[in-house]
């Protein structure tokens, strides 16, 4: 069994919110940036309507559990 560090974890945990935010929302934010710290992953970048803002936070909380969500994907 591979362990992975705390680290690693949180990276592999960011790849996967970020590539699920984009399929779910078919790319439509723009300069997309997920961070992951200690039990909250924090959403950024830009987009053109709150609906695309809401696909994201949905696709996020469907990534994990038990963490805490920010979204501070801007609307333009």
């Amino acid at each position: 069994m591979d362990l992975q560090t705390l680290p690693d974890a949180f990276q592999a945990l960011a790849v996967q919110v970020e590539r699920l935010v984009r399929e779910k929302t078919s790319g439509l934010i723009r300069d997309l940036r997920v961070s992951v710290h200690r039990g909250e992953i924090v959403l950024s970048g830009r987009a053109a309507t709150y609906y695309a803002k809401q696909l994201a936070t949905h696709a996020a909380l469907d990534a994990c559990d038990d963490v805490t969500l920010t979204n501070d994907i801007e609307v333009f």
